[in-house]
């Protein structure tokens, strides 16, 4: 499959889906709380989505994941599957929620610090959201994907935080997973050339520790191999001439992509 520039339909599409994925995440912000189970969690927004939305949670039956978002919990990199843990204080988390709306797909992500989390938690968590900052920051057309790879990748190294290889960004629309493949590290003037019209995520997971990861035996959740913290966190962004379009921008961040 070739990478696919999205017409003006498409894009307006993208828009509602995307904005529709950013309210799961605005919504569920008020639940996230020590006591709380993933479960819940997992309940509460998947009836938001179907019964308000009346969209579909794109995660549920994906290549076989049970559930209709994933949460990733202290060292969990991504694809937790939401279950009976209980959410302690300390704790952090990712929340990774796809609406898909019409046919078209809003893919994104953001940490949540459930109570009182120590300095480490805070500031990879911090530092993950800055990373993919950095790396959005210089998209626009004309800029080649190992350009975002190597910004981001220099941040987080900076910071003494690890980037994870095995897991990427990826191009999205009518397919949940379309190419390009974003990676989070990588070296300047290599890889695709963006252009007007592409939709993509940024989606970089750091570690505390190193870099190297596992899947556990249920076939998704993937942790550090070294048990340190991880954080990620998600945008789906539209490219444009002069820039781009954060298509999941939550109204806690308006301002924040200028």
């Amino acid at each position: 499959m070739s990478i696919v520039i999205k017409t003006q339909k498409d894009i307006e599409k993208m828009r509602i889906a995307g904005r529709l994925a950013s309210e799961v995440l605005e919504m569920i912000k008020n639940y996230v709380k020590p006591g709380i189970t993933t479960n819940e969690l997992d309940k509460i927004c998947h009836d938001f989505i179907v019964n308000k939305q009346k969209a579909i949670p794109a995660p549920l039956n994906y290549h076989g994941f049970p559930k209709s978002i994933c949460t990733s919990v202290n060292e969990v990199v991504c694809h937790g599957i939401p279950n009976n843990k209980v959410l302690e204080n300390g704790d952090i988390l990712n929340i990774d929620v796809t609406v898909k709306k019409d046919g078209y797909h809003g893919d994104t992500s953001k940490m949540f610090l459930i109570g009182n989390v120590s300095n480490e938690a805070r500031k990879i968590c911090d530092t993950a959201q800055e990373a993919m900052r950095e790396g959005i920051k210089i998209l626009k057309e004309g800029i080649r994907l190992g350009d975002v790879g190597f910004t981001i990748q220099k941040y987080t190294e900076a910071n003494g935080y690890s980037v994870v290889r095995e897991y990427c960004g990826h191009g999205i629309g009518k397919e949940f997973h379309e190419p390009p493949l974003v990676l989070h590290y990588g070296k300047k003037n290599t890889m695709e050339t963006l252009k007007s019209g592409m939709i993509l995520t940024i989606e970089p997971m750091i570690n505390v520790g190193k870099k190297e990861t596992k899947t556990l035996s249920d076939g998704w959740t993937v942790i550090t191999k070294d048990s340190s913290l991880s954080a990620q966190w998600e945008h789906t962004i539209l490219i444009t001439k002069n820039g781009y379009e954060i298509l999941t921008l939550r109204e806690e961040e308006v301002g924040w992509d200028k």
